[in-house]
């Protein structure tokens, strides 16, 4: 039973259910999922059954409407509780002991129930109720902190890594408490906080600070004394250089047929990092040349592990991925046909079940109907009375 809204939670939910669960998504009747009402929209006309957002989040589950404030609604709820081996929600804590659905009304009801709580800082703890935009996370996980240049402001990553991440970590963490219900007989809470699990990717700020004292500075791509070192302007966007290790150093030479790229006080990372501004002279006419791919794998031919900036067209065109099956087109009834990656990994002798996310309610009478045993007539009379 899915509880969930936005990001972090479907996205938990959603590899369950590409990895063959039965998911049951419960909306809020006439809205649905806030993320139904966020783009991207096809031509910027917002459409609840269009979101890019909601469509990629959602894949293979079912949806149903039910309005949990309601006694009837809840009680609704607490009929399919019978049928769920785990509920998923990313509320605010506050919300689910509210409603009188916290963890421990319902293991009272179902001592075996894996519930997922996935929130901003956790169920316990001051800030538990406190709310929080991924901007507020990226900060109070400690990510802003050691992102960026050194002389100026923290910044902000580009992408809901929070979210994804902590949603990854549900799904982990539910599989492992099934486990442990399989064992034992008994269920669990699993408590996911999002702020938290930024700071478990902090590299080594925790543990500097732990054994030294000393913050983690900024860095920026000229980090540790580098030079040579990360996205370079070439003709068709930003290619990554990687100098290192210095025993490959000779080939970035022969690479850009740049004789003076041999001298040998750039032969190690303290020489480059002390003429790094000569040394940015000398490369980057070369790479202004070039275009980014072909950089990028006359590199690689000479084990440097040069990269290069992807834009998403640039992923959505990749050989690579589309020989990986990467990629899958799914045919939803309204807003067509859509490409979305398959799965974050790739299990073998599992197939992942892509199915297209449903349209608000779409599940209403299968579920309430074939699942519950209600009528046609009862169905009426709850949509009559704003319960679905």
């Amino acid at each position: 039973m899915d509880l969930t809204h936005y990001v972090a939670g479907p996205y938990a939910t959603r590899l369950m259910a590409t990895q063959g669960a039965d998911v049951i998504k419960i909306e809020r009747p006439g809205f649905g999922d806030p993320s139904r009402h966020l783009g991207p929209f096809p031509d910027d006309n917002p459409d609840p059954e269009k979101s890019g957002l909601f469509l990629a989040l959602n894949c293979s589950k079912k949806s149903v409407t039910l309005d949990l404030k309601k006694s009837t609604g809840k009680n609704i709820f607490l009929e399919m509780l019978g049928w769920a081996d785990v509920v998923v929600e990313n509320y605010q804590p506050r919300v689910m002991a509210s409603l009188g659905l916290d963890y421990e009304t319902l293991k009272g009801i179902k001592p075996e129930l894996v519930m997922t709580s996935i929130s901003n800082f956790g169920q316990t703890g001051p800030y538990r109720d406190y709310s929080a935009r991924e901007i507020n996370l990226y900060a109070l996980g400690g990510l802003m902190y050691i992102t960026g240049d050194p002389d100026r402001e923290p910044l902000h990553m580009g992408v809901r890594l929070a979210q994804y991440g902590a949603g990854q970590n549900g799904f982990v963490g539910t599989l492992s408490a099934l486990w442990h219900r399989d064992s034992t007989g008994q269920g669990q809470q699993v408590d996911v906080a999002i702020s938290e699990y930024l700071s478990t990717i902090l590299e080594n700020a925790l543990s500097q600070y732990s054994y030294t004292g000393s913050n983690f500075r900024r860095t920026g791509n000229r980090g540790y004394g580098r030079a040579a070192w990360g996205p370079y302007p070439c003709k068709d966007g930003y290619v990554g250089v990687i100098a290192g290790p210095d025993h490959r150093w000779p080939q970035v030479s022969e690479l850009m047929e740049i004789g003076a790229l041999a001298d040998p006080k750039f032969d190690d990372r303290a020489g480059r990092g002390a003429n790094a501004d000569e040394l940015d002279g000398l490369m980057l006419p070369w790479l202004l040349e070039h275009r980014k791919r072909e950089i990028f794998e006359k590199a690689q031919d000479m084990g440097l592990a040069f990269a290069y900036v992807a834009s998403p067209e640039d992923i959505l065109g990749w050989e690579h991925l589309r020989e990986r099956d990467y990629f899958t087109k799914v045919l939803h009834p309204v807003a067509g046909e859509l490409e979305y990656p398959v799965g974050p990994y790739q299990p073998r002798g599992i197939d992942w079940e892509l199915n297209p996310a449903p349209t608000l309610g779409q599940h209403n009478q299968e579920v309430y109907g074939d699942l519950l045993g209600f009528s046609k007539e009862d169905l009426v009379r709850l949509r009559e009375m704003g319960v679905v």
